[in-house]
C-alpha cells in the first residue's frame, strides 16, 4: 500500500478551507514584498474570510498552493453589500496578506416625508426594499408611486407630490324673504357670511359676488353668490336668494276736479296719498290716506266739490278766508251800474267768463255808493259791512271806475283804472300769478272755452 506523503494531504486541506467563510476580517496583515518570492520555500498564510463575499484566489505554483507565499485573492461582496478595503490581497513571505476587505451593508439614505401623504418601506432603507406612496384623502399622487433603493444606494425614480383634487366646502345661508319697509321699494337684508373649509388649505378667502349684507335690495329676486377657492385653485361655490315683497294696496284715481300726490310708490304699504282740488273747488273727506300692510286703504276716498262761498258773513276777513289758497279775486268797482267803463269792462268779463275759472279768479262786484251801495258774487249779495271793509283793506273808492286783483294769498296785486281786456288780464295773470302746475292743467283745458 502507497503511502501518501503528509504535506500532500495538508495542502489538499487548505485549498478546501480557501473560500466565503464567516469572519469579516484577517489576522494577519503585512506589507507586499517587492523583492520576487523565493518559492523554494514555502511560506503559508491563513485562510482569508470573507463574511456576506466570496474570495477567488489563484496561486503560481497552482490550486493546491493557494494559501502559500505569492497567492493573490480578488475580493467581492454579494448583493446589497459593499467591500471596504482592498479588492485584491497578496499572501507576502512574512505569512501575513498585503490587506483586508469587509463587506459592509448597503443602505439609501432615508426618504422625505411628502406634504399630505406617507410612505411605507418592504426592507426599510437597504437595497432592493420598496417604497410605496399613499395620499390623504383629498389628494392625488403625481409622479411615481414607489420607489426602490438600488444597488449603490441610490432610489429609483423621482419623490412624487401629493396634489390637491378636492375642492373645498362651502355652504350658503337659506334663501329668505323680506317685506320692504313702510313708504319704501327695498328692504335692508342682513346675514351671516359662509365659511369654507378644505382637506388642504386652513385659510381660505370667500369672495362675495352680488349685495353686501345689511345693503338695500330691491323688489324681486335678488341673486348672492360665494365662491372659493383653495391653493391648488380648486373651486366651490353656492348661491341664495334674497326676495324682496312689496305688500301693495289698489291704484287710487284721484277725484274729479282735484289731483293725487302721493310720498313713494302710489301703491306700497306706508304711502301716503294727499287729495287736492282745484281752484274753485273744496276737498269733502279726509285729506289723505294710507296703504296698510294688509293692502287696503285707510278712510274712504274724497271728492272735490264746487266751492261754495258763504256770502253773509259778519267782516271782510271771514269772507276772504274762503278764498285764501283756492282763488283769485277780481275785485270791479264802479259808481253807478250804468257807468259806461262798468258795463264795457263787465261785457268783456262775461265773455271771459270760462278763462277765469280755469284761473282759479272769482268775480266781486262792489257798486253805487252809500247808502244804496251793494256788493256781489254773482248772484250772491254781500253785507254792507262786508263791503266797506273790502273797500278799506284795498283802498277802493266807489267815485269812479277801478279794477283790483288779489293773488291767493290777500295780496294787491295789480290795480286798474279803465277797462282791460281779456287777453291782456290773462297774459298778466298766466305770466305772474300762475305757478307751473297751474300752467300744466291750463294747457291742458286750454280748449275747454272754445268748446
Amino acid at each position: 500500500m502507497t503511502r501518501v506523503p503528509v504535506l500532500f494531504l495538508f495542502l489538499l486541506y487548505l485549498t478546501a478551507v480557501c473560500g466565503t467563510t464567516e469572519d469579516g476580517g484577517y489576522d494577519d496583515v503585512a506589507q507586499e514584498d517587492d523583492d520576487l518570492p523565493d518559492y523554494t520555500k514555502l511560506h503559508w498564510c491563513r485562510s482569508p474570510r470573507l463574511v456576506n463575499g466570496e474570495i477567488s484566489c489563484h496561486s503560481p505554483h497552482g490550486r493546491a498552493y493557494r494559501t502559500t507565499q505569492g497567492t493573490r485573492c480578488n475580493m467581492s461582496c454579494d448583493r446589497g453589500y459593499r467591500l471596504i478595503g482592498r479588492s485584491s490581497i497578496q499572501c507576502l513571505a512574512n505569512r501575513r496578506w498585503s490587506g483586508t476587505a469587509v463587506c459592509r451593508k448597503m443602505r439609501c439614505s432615508v426618504l422625505p416625508l411628502i406634504p399630505h401623504g406617507s410612505y411605507t418601506c418592504t426592507q426599510g432603507f437597504v437595497v432592493d426594499s420598496r417604497c410605496d406612496f399613499t395620499c390623504t384623502p383629498g389628494h392625488r399622487i403625481e409622479g411615481e408611486h414607489t420607489r426602490t433603493c438600488q444597488h449603490g444606494g441610490t432610489w429609483s425614480g423621482a419623490q412624487p407630490i401629493c396634489s390637491d383634487t378636492e375642492p373645498p366646502k362651502i355652504r350658503c345661508p337659506l334663501s329668505r324673504i323680506r317685506v320692504a319697509e313702510p313708504g319704501k321699494l327695498t328692504a335692508r337684508v342682513t346675514w351671516d357670511a359662509p365659511v369654507a373649509t378644505d382637506t388642504a388649505d386652513k385659510m381660505l378667502d370667500v369672495i362675495l359676488v352680488g349685495q353686501e349684507p345689511g345693503s338695500e335690495f330691491k323688489e324681486g329676486p335678488n341673486i348672492i353668490r360665494y365662491k372659493v377657492y383653495d391653493q391648488a385653485r380648486n373651486r366651490a361655490a353656492c348661491k341664495f336668494i334674497v326676495r324682496v315683497e312689496v305688500r301693495r294696496c289698489p291704484s287710487l284715481s284721484p277725484p274729479f276736479h282735484g289731483s293725487l300726490t302721493c310720498s313713494s310708490d302710489v301703491t306700497n304699504h306706508g304711502a301716503v296719498c294727499e287729495y287736492h282740488c282745484d281752484g274753485g273747488y273744496e276737498r269733502r273727506g279726509v285729506s289723505s290716506r294710507v296703504c296698510q300692510f294688509d293692502g287696503n286703504w285707510s278712510d274712504g276716498p274724497a271728492e272735490c266739490v264746487p266751492m261754495e262761498i258763504e256770502s253773509d258773513v259778519k267782516s271782510a276777513s271771514a269772507l276772504l278766508r274762503q278764498f285764501f289758497e283756492k282763488r283769485r279775486l277780481l275785485i270791479l268797482s264802479a259808481p253807478d251800474i250804468a257807468d259806461p267803463e262798468y258795463q264795457l269792462q263787465n261785457i268783456m268779463i262775461q265773455k271771459a267768463d270760462c278763462g277765469l275759472q280755469l284761473r282759479h279768479v272769482t268775480l266781486i262786484e262792489l257798486l253805487g255808493s252809500p247808502p244804496n251801495e251793494t256788493g256781489r258774487i254773482k248772484d250772491k249779495n254781500l253785507t254792507s259791512v262786508v263791503v266797506e271793509e273790502l273797500r278799506l283793506t284795498f283802498r277802493i273808492s266807489g267815485q269812479y271806475f277801478s279794477m283790483v286783483l288779489v293773488d291767493k294769498l290777500g295780496l294787491d296785486r295789480e290795480r286798474f283804472i279803465s277797462p282791460i281786456a281779456s287777453e291782456e288780464l290773462f297774459s298778466y295773470i298766466d305770466s305772474f300769478l300762475l305757478d307751473e302746475e297751474e300752467r300744466e292743467k291750463l294747457e291742458l283745458h286750454n280748449d275747454f272755452c272754445e268748446s
